[in-house]
């Protein structure tokens, strides 16, 4: 197998970090816009086996024809897109037209329905890429979206426990939650702060079979959730993602949820942002010091003054935890569990030199790709994480040194 990864971030860096320890693919090209990036995340496994094995390469990740290009010219086999989800559909569409698989972590991005933003949906999470199913069928070649760890690994675990756990399923809710701390910074989110503003701000969406999807105001129905590892009991709230509109496609459920242990902190800070307009992506016109004037992203501007959550794992305390919530029952009788993977950050950056939470989202699309190469997942289409055999992809992820675990509730 030939990859061409797109996005040296922390996520992108980890994901390098992690595949340098297998054997299953001949070689990784580490694309970026920013070549430092490339060839730093290069450096860094730079005696991980033969030197032709990695590769940097500079391209920008929103110009289809040179993705296209890039990925002919590296005759390239599947296409894994690490960079945020403003680039989700250049590179679908990029991967489609080079005759490359493709896989992602985050999937093309919604749109508030016009009228009634707090009750119906307007474009979902994944509408753009699923409109192009049929293309991908015909072409023979496998979209894997969602595969990161919430959506990934949380819809694995929704898919295992429909089908060994469970022989009915009344809900599921994927419940994220941390006791990480960072030294030094009153308020340095821990992931990539373009993609929490807008997963927490937008709408969120809920499924239920007798009404389908639908939506909500932002961090409603808050519940406290008990969290393994040590983590204790966290605050959640309704937040939108992907599960929601990936595991009712695969898993029969009645209920979807997902809930995102925010802390009071952290809403207030997010709802004042929305408030004086800091979340927005549309450009304003801003004058330099110098007299030039500029237009600039509002929501790039809080990016740009936040530290870069990739480079703060020496300062950071404590776990995090992902994890699927499941009600239903087995054999006549109720049941609930919650399966769920933490990750210490003080191993993961022992092991790896990543922070957990990017190392986390970095560990599953590696096992994917693994599976992909060894025939284990294949098809066509646009297939989310829940279209596939769950067994394989826990038994491989524990083979990676990352137990998982479930916990009767």
């Amino acid at each position: 197998m030939r990859i061409l990864l797109i996005g040296a971030g922390g996520v992108g860096t980890a994901i390098t970090r992690i595949a340098a320890r297998r054997g299953f693919f001949e070689r990784m090209v580490v694309a970026d816009y920013a070549a430092a990036r490339a060839e730093a995340a290069v450096a860094a496994v730079a005696g991980d086996g033969p030197p032709e094995r990695f590769a940097a390469a500079r391209v920008d990740a929103s110009d289809e024809a040179a993705v296209v290009a890039l990925l002919r010219d590296e005759r390239c086999d599947v296409l894994l897109n690490a960079t945020d989800p403003r680039f989700v559909m250049p590179l679908f569409r990029a991967a489609l037209a080079a005759g490359a698989h493709y896989l992602d972590m985050a999937m093309s991005l919604s749109r508030p329905h016009p009228e009634l933003p707090h009750e119906r949906t307007g474009v979902k999470l994944g509408d753009e890429q699923f409109s192009m199913a049929p293309a991908w069928e015909e072409a023979g070649r496998l979209a894997l979206v969602g595969i990161g760890v919430e959506p990934g690994l949380s819809d694995v675990f929704a898919r295992y426990a429909a089908d060994e756990l469970f022989d009915t399923v009344e809900e599921i809710g994927v419940r994220d939650g941390a006791d990480l701390t960072v030294e030094g910074y009153d308020f340095a989110p821990s992931f990539n702060i373009w993609t929490t503003i807008e997963e927490c701000l937008n709408p969120p969406v809920v499924y239920e079979k007798d009404r389908g999807w639908f939506t909500t105001p932002p961090f409603s129905e808050p519940e406290v959730f008990d969290f393994p590892g040590g983590i204790g009991p966290v605050e959640c709230v309704n937040v939108e993602h992907e599960e929601v509109l990936l595991i009712p496609r695969w898993v029969d459920a009645g209920r979807v949820t997902f809930k995102y242990g925010l802390g009071a902190e952290f809403i207030d800070t997010l709802r004042v942002l929305h408030r004086v307009g800091l979340d927005s992506t549309r450009p304003v016109t801003v004058t330099a010091e110098d007299g030039q004037r500029v237009r600039v992203s509002p929501r790039d501007v809080v990016a740009a003054c936040l530290p870069d959550p990739a480079a703060l794992g020496d300062r950071m305390r404590g776990r995090t935890c992902a994890g699927t919530w499941v009600k239903g029952t087995k054999d006549g009788a109720p049941r609930e569990v919650y399966l769920h993977h933490v990750v210490d950050n003080a191993w993961s950056m022992a092991e790896y030199g990543c922070q957990a939470v990017v190392w986390q989202t970095a560990v599953n699309p590696v096992v994917a790709l693994e599976l992909v190469a060894a025939g284990t997942w294949s098809g066509s289409g646009v297939l989310g994480p829940e279209a596939f055999a769950p067994r394989p992809f826990l038994d491989l992820l524990t083979a990676y040194g990352s137990p998982w675990g479930v916990r009767e509730q």
